[in-house]
């Protein structure tokens, strides 16, 4: 369960959603509160998801390219994206079945 979210970026972005695997992209910043209540879920599904999906993370003010790219206006805004495409999105914080089900749908896709 050692896994854990890793940080995207601007720069990183592409390649990581191109992975064969679905991806589920948390954007998020460090003052916004629902934040810091969807991170620990994050973290969670990212060792619980290991070899299955890639989970990362997106600092929204730190990358704003890719923020902008998805028209990302309020976070926390959580992307799943398989094949490169975004399959499913989940605007503002929800319990940890609510991603683990979107997840699920992708991964056995």
């Amino acid at each position: 369960m050692g896994n854990k979210a890793i940080e995207i970026t601007d720069a990183n972005f592409d390649e990581i959603i191109n992975s064969d695997k679905p991806v589920l992209v948390d954007f998020w910043a460090e003052w916004c509160g629902p934040c810091r209540m969807v991170g620990p879920v994050v973290e969670e599904l990212a060792g619980e998801y290991e070899g299955k999906a890639i989970i990362g993370k997106v600092d929204v003010d730190a990358n704003p390219q890719t923020s902008a790219k998805f028209g990302i206006r309020s976070i926390p805004t959580l992307l799943v994206f398989k094949n490169g495409q975004v399959v499913d999105k989940q605007v503002g914080a929800v319990p940890k079945n609510v991603l683990a089900q979107k997840l699920d749908a992708q991964v056995t896709a």
